[in-house]
């Protein structure tokens, strides 16, 4: 791994389907690699002869149909990509397990129903817990294999590939310390330095860098709105009733102003997490499993509160920041460190949002972070019944009121008297979820999972 962060804001920040970014975009981007590989070969085979059969490992098997693995991997194999894909469709897929779609590829359609996608259980012996194996066959005799793990947020890494080569960013760091010394010596802004490695490693300018972060509040809000004028159940066996129209109209009725916009707040993130559990587009932040935190925060800044476009440009950057070291040097996975590592880091990344949207210096702002972070360590991953709703959903909740708290804490008090740092929080979270057991990430096999009736 390089000493430097390269990611891009627009690698954390991305829209597609929920439930889960590690079992729905990032499997549908590994059968999109796939499917690319199939259309390249250089002597493709028949199409009626040919089989394609998709292997699930780990999380991706123990909860693949209640996170929509297989419809994922599904609408990947089909050409669909989860930016505009279209949600009402991806959900019906496999609905009857003996439908038989006909993937097209350039020399005809190869069969494709239920029958082709394995849920093969954990195996300890693979290098991550949530791989896809990809296999084309002609009689039983394989012609193309292809190993991809799903690493979580939706990124995804291929078996013997090599990740793109992306440039040094001009302003490297791989740590928050390294960052606060950066900021000093270069004596630029944290804006200043997010904006020009943006410039570096995507090769856009400013001021399309500013339009996509407008874009991707855009549909954060849009989410929360869709949230909130939608009622009913949540699809699964579970039977849970979408709360956020309730909790905003009874919002309204609270008497202490405290008390509104809270209850508020509580319901802008319902709303957006209820819209990831149903299968609806999100945005990534830094996860599916986790996109109702940021929404949740943005649209209470927005609607009551004034925040400007360029406060929210400016929280936006400092939120990814907050992200990169995160990922660079523990996880965002709940498959690998559980949930702290999702609404965890989402905490995380708003409370940096209102802090540094709010005017804050760096060293405030990284103490709103690493405060939000971690009074949430050891935050385990027990979906009731391998669905994103029972305790996915309020959680999401509970990290947005989280980070407003790790703002009034880090802004009311005194910087100097701040003795932990984010690094080390994020090292401890890192050696957290190492330790922690396997059946309290993303199994669906331990905590709420199997002490909570599930239908």
């Amino acid at each position: 791994m390089k000493d430097y962060i390269t990611t891009s804001l627009f690698d954390i920040f991305k829209t597609g389907p929920g439930p889960s970014s590690s079992h729905t975009i990032g499997p549908m981007k590994a059968a999109l690699g796939f499917r690319e590989a199939v259309q390249t070969m250089d002597s493709p085979p028949d199409p009626a002869e040919a089989t394609i059969d998709v292997h699930l490992y780990g999380s991706l098997s123990l909860t693949g149909e209640g996170h929509g693995t297989h419809k994922a991997v599904l609408g990947g194999l089909l050409g669909w990509m989860p930016e505009d894909c279209d949600c009402e469709q991806l959900l019906a897929l496999l609905d009857d397990p003996e439908t038989v779609y006909a993937l097209p590829f350039a020399k005809g359609n190869i069969a494709f129903t239920a029958a082709n996608i394995h849920f093969e259980g954990s195996d300890p012996l693979l290098p991550y817990q949530n791989t896809l194996r990809f296999r084309l066959a002609v009689a039983g005799e394989s012609l193309l294999e292809r190993e991809y793990y799903s690493i979580g947020g939706g990124f995804i890494q291929c078996k013997g590939e090599d990740e793109p080569e992306r440039p040094k960013p001009p302003y490297s760091y791989g740590n928050m310390n390294e960052l606060r010394k950066l900021l000093r010596k270069s004596d630029l802004t944290l804006r200043e330095v997010m904006l020009h490695n943006e410039e570096a490693l995507t090769g856009k300018t400013q001021a399309e860098i500013l339009a996509g972060i407008d874009a991707v509040v855009a549909a954060m809000c849009q989410a929360v709105e869709n949230g909130l004028a939608t009622d009913g159940l949540l699809p699964g066996p579970i039977g849970l009733m979408r709360k956020a129209p309730v909790l905003f109209k009874n919002a309204a009725r609270m008497k202490r102003e405290t008390g509104r916009s809270l209850a508020r707040l509580n319901a802008y993130a319902h709303a957006a997490s209820e819209e990831n559990a149903a299968g609806r587009i999100v945005v990534t932040a830094p996860t599916s499993g986790s996109a109702g935190v940021l929404p949740g925060v943005i649209y209470l800044m927005k609607k009551h509160f004034d925040f400007t476009a360029e406060q929210f440009r400016d929280g936006m950057l400092a939120a990814a920041a907050i992200a990169f070291i995160a990922k660079h040097n523990a996880s965002i996975a709940g498959a690998e460190v559980g949930c702290q590592g999702e609404i965890g880091v989402a905490s995380s990344m708003a409370a940096a949002l209102i802090a540094y949207a709010s005017g804050l210096p760096i060293k405030q702002v990284e103490n709103a972070a690493e405060i939000a972070l971690e009074h949430q360590l050891g935050m385990t991953c027990d979906p009731v019944g391998g669905y994103v709703q029972i305790p996915c959903i309020e959680r999401n909740a509970v990290g947005a009121v989280q980070a407003m708290n790790a703002f009034i804490l880090a802004e009311a008090g005194d910087p100097a008297r701040q003795k932990v740092t984010f690094d080390e929080v994020v090292e401890a979270m890192m050696e957290t979820g190492q330790d922690m057991c396997t059946k309290y990430k993303e199994t669906a096999k331990g905590g709420l999972a199997v002490c909570c009736v599930a239908c």
